[in-house]
């Protein structure tokens, strides 16, 4: 099958967004897919390759395509959206289109199906529910007025009533669409993934976890990955490591270019333990999973937002349980749909730094239960690897081709 995935972002790049864009195109293409990857340019000079930036052996099926855009944010939107209507037009050129950029799915869908081959839009939440919690979530996000809610409402109603396909990466997040807007046909919830040796294709694999032993380090260490937006709760992490005065942090991620590094940081040094906290800042996709294994537990910790509580499937997720550590997260509705209490995680009430603590501290003075807990996690996760999501998104795009 010829796919076009439309992502107008700068490529490669450090986000989740780029991660997950990246390897589930490096998946199907592994499947015997001709994708074709149409991003913005890499705002790096010289431009990097993604293949090495990711990690990732190359894969004969893959094309990135580089969209060539300058100028203001809004040039480069409005460059990309006009680059990407010439790109999409045309039946004879791709068998299917697959983009997770809401503005970018709703204008191709205004195309008459006779000029476009099938739209399929993975959704990571609702639009205008993101965009009014965002000022409590996020430093710094404005206010979204009225007017811009409705737009977001309107739009999201609109691609889920005419995506040809459409994808959802919770189920909560399917039920809430569907109780707002109807059923509809060709429907598939496709969460997240991560490298684990059971994935297909050269380069792909990362050691796998249920037979490598990574021996938890000394001092006990307290791991964290991923951006440290206040709607993460990466303030719990360095509560805990205050609390557990035995314990070190090491917190993976974050930019120096936006406030949030410097306001964790600035919490650290508030309760006394920065020196036992180590910030990473922005490294590489490819080397966040040793980063991993220099921990003894790793927290998810997200409080109960709007966005979290039902929508979520943070990378993070996967990536922690084939880390061959134990992880402890927020008691949530999205997190519950892969993770078990006792099973394969320790769960706790979102938002409270008492019951985190005290999970952490147990999953300490009980190094078996650990063992217990990371090694069933590394077995769950062969269920959600790239090349599974490659799987679930195949059988999907094969209905819409069908229909």
């Amino acid at each position: 099958m010829r796919l076009l995935y439309l992502a107008d972002i700068r490529f490669p790049l450090e986000r989740a967004n780029g991660i997950q864009s990246m390897e589930t195109c490096c998946a199907l293409a592994e499947r015997g897919h001709e994708v074709s990857l149409v991003v913005r340019p890499d705002s790096h000079a010289p431009a990097r390759d993604p293949f090495e930036f990711y990690g990732r052996a190359r894969v004969a099926g893959l094309h990135v395509e580089v969209v060539p855009i300058t100028g203001p944010p809004a040039s480069r939107r409005a460059g990309y959206l006009t680059f990407a209507i010439g790109r999409a037009a045309g039946r004879s050129r791709q068998d299917l289109i697959f983009t997770r950029d809401l503005g970018v799915a709703a204008l191709l869908l205004r195309l008459p199906r006779a000029l476009r081959a099938p739209v399929v839009y993975e959704a990571h939440g609702i639009a205008a529910d993101v965009a009014a919690a965002l000022p409590d979530l996020l430093t710094g996000a404005p206010n979204a007025s009225a007017a811009k809610l409705q737009r977001l409402a309107r739009r999201d109603e609109r691609v889920w009533r005419a995506a040809d396909g459409y994808v959802t990466i919770t189920a909560a997040l399917a039920r809430e669409l569907e109780r707002r807007w109807g059923p509809r046909d060709r429907l598939a919830v496709v969460p997240d993934g991560a490298r684990v040796s059971t994935d297909v294709g050269p380069g792909s694999a990362s050691p796998d976890p249920t037979s490598v032993s990574h021996p938890s380090p000394t001092p006990f260490t307290i791991g964290y990955a991923g951006h440290l937006y206040p709607w993460k709760g990466v303030d719990l992490v360095i509560e805990a490591v205050a609390a557990l005065t035995e314990t070190r942090g090491l917190i993976v991620g974050g930019h120096e270019r936006e406030p949030d590094l410097a306001r964790v940081k600035a919490f650290a040094e508030a309760l006394d333990c920065l020196p036992r906290v180590t910030f990473t800042g922005l490294i590489a996709p490819a080397d966040v999973a040793g980063r991993l294994r220099e921990c003894s537990v790793l927290v998810l910790p997200n409080p109960a937002s709007a966005i979290s509580r039902e929508f979520t499937s943070p990378l993070k997720l996967f990536e922690y349980m084939a880390s061959d550590r134990p992880i402890v997260a927020s008691d949530l509705p999205s997190l519950r749909e892969v993770l078990r209490h006792e099973e394969n995680a320790l769960l706790v009430e979102a938002g409270n730094p008492q019951a985190l603590v005290a999970a952490i501290d147990r999953i300490r003075q009980d190094p078996a239960l650990g063992e217990r807990l990371a090694r069933q996690a590394a077995e769950d996760v062969r269920a959600y690897t790239w090349g599974r999501r490659a799987e679930r998104l195949e059988t999907l795009f094969t209905a819409v081709t069908s229909a």
